[in-house]
């Protein structure tokens, strides 16, 4: 039994080591899917995009992915613009219905009408279409 021991303990250290091996693996696939923040520059944004990027990540982020199509709470803002249409109302992509949107609220969404200013609900707007 003795001569077993040292064989049993490997045994027990390679199996430790493979598990480790597989977590670190499928913890490093799992962070290959996440994207990193581009700053403003590598994105080529103006400067009232990034004001409207500021505003997004303050007020829209928190329920709107940016650069995914994958949704949080709301729909993605991925591509707005480039629809004819809005995906969960039917309403125009355009400036006038979006804004009307961020004002006014929809749905689930909440106004922001008595929060944002109208320069900062137009750079939202600006923003909104390089997305």
């Amino acid at each position: 039994m003795i001569l077993h021991q040292p064989r049993i303990k490997n045994l027990r250290s390679v199996s430790l080591s493979l598990c480790a091996s597989v977590v670190i693996g499928l913890l490093s696939l799992a962070a290959c899917t996440a994207e990193r923040r581009k700053s403003d520059a590598e994105l080529g944004l103006t400067p009232q995009q990034s004001a409207g990027r500021i505003v997004y990540d303050a007020y829209c982020d928190r329920c709107h992915e940016p650069y995914s199509s994958r949704g949080k709470q709301g729909p993605s803002l991925k591509g707005i613009f480039k629809r004819s249409f809005l995906p969960l109302s039917g309403l125009p992509a355009n400036d006038e219905r979006v804004a009307e949107i961020v004002k006014f609220g929809r749905s689930k969404m909440p106004g922001y009408g008595q929060t944002l200013t109208q320069q900062q609900v137009e750079d939202l707007l600006v923003y909104l279409h390089t997305l």
